[in-house]
């Protein structure tokens, strides 16, 4: 199984979209250790994830949810 996932830092609001394979070992990833994006923005929190059968169907979700018309759908799901 692989999940799609968006993280929010508790401290800026900011967003992360990734994918993974163990949500648990990545969010704590996030949190402990140092990263380009993720890094002294935390503590972060999984705000949405989505699951499914192939990498490459979760790769293909996190490319459509960083375009233009994924971040749309996203502000509609993370609103309600």
């Amino acid at each position: 199984m692989y999940w799609v996932y968006i993280v929010q830092s508790v401290s800026s609001g900011k967003r992360y979209i990734g994918q993974t394979n163990n949500m648990g070992r990545r969010l704590e990833e996030h949190n402990t250790r140092s990263g380009r994006y993720t890094s002294n923005k935390g503590p972060w929190e999984i705000v949405y994830h989505e699951k499914f059968d192939t990498r490459s169907e979760a790769m293909k979700k996190e490319k459509f949810l960083k375009s233009g018309k994924g971040r749309e759908l996203l502000k509609k799901i993370l609103a309600s």
